[in-house]
């Protein structure tokens, strides 16, 4: 028996939305071997794939996980932007921003960073502004691929003065987050302070400023126009 990998699944659904062209490579083998799709044959002699019951029940299935996993990573977000409220922080989600980093020849590589969460004091002194970025984690896989893109990190790094990883109860040992995040746990209930984040003096430039007007920063409990 195949294990459906991930590559198994985005061809079958790029197969359910097409015409169903033969690549005939590799990974389509196993489709064909797994019977998650069928050949079949025009009048033409030309051949032609499709996707079986069970390579539907397959995709359903994907769809019910990717949902569940959805939902529970919308959850650790919105209860992480309520407690950066609570501790009296503007903040935003959905946000992508841009992050120069210094290459060894001098030169800035850019790279487009949407953290999950983006919060800033609420102080009119930019130097008390202490920018902070949480992104949350729900499964370990989707922790450990962020992990192994130490230049998406570093971009998180770069927007703020203090770094989080927000990860699930039980998909990771703080040990396993490098020292220059921070690690908070997710519980059912709350949040466990499992490490605090390491402080740097951080001002956002400009192209953060203009991100921020262009966004709307997540309304208070308490704000007044919340409901309009």
């Amino acid at each position: 028996m195949i294990t459906p990998r991930r590559h198994h699944l985005q061809r079958l659904r790029q197969l359910w939305r097409s015409a169903g062209w033969p690549c005939q490579d590799l990974v389509e083998v196993e489709l064909l071997a797994a019977g998650w799709v069928e050949r079949l044959t025009d009048d033409g002699g030309r051949e032609r794939l499709r996707v079986t019951d069970s390579g539907v029940a397959l995709i359903a299935d994907s769809l019910t996980r990717n949902r569940a996993a959805r939902d529970a990573h919308e959850t650790l977000v919105e209860r992480v932007a309520v407690e950066m409220q609570r501790a009296g922080r503007i903040a935003w989600r959905g946000l992508t921003l841009r992050a120069g980093l210094p290459q060894e020849d001098g030169a800035l590589q850019w790279v487009q960073a949407m953290p999950d969460v983006y919060s800033i004091r609420h102080s009119t002194v930019e130097d008390y502004l202490e920018p902070a970025i949480h992104e949350i984690k729900v499964s370990r896989a989707d922790l450990l691929g962020e992990l192994r893109r130490p230049a998406k990190s570093a971009a998180y790094r770069a927007l703020s003065g203090q770094c989080w990883f927000v990860i699930r109860a039980g998909i990771a040992e703080p040990d396993e987050i490098p020292p220059e995040y921070g690690v908070l746990i997710g519980h059912d209930s709350h949040l466990e302070l499992a490490r605090p984040a390491p402080k740097r003096a951080c001002k956002p430039d400009f192209a953060t400023w203009m991100a921020l007007a262009r966004a709307t920063p997540l309304p208070g409990a308490e704000d007044p126009q919340s409901p309009l």
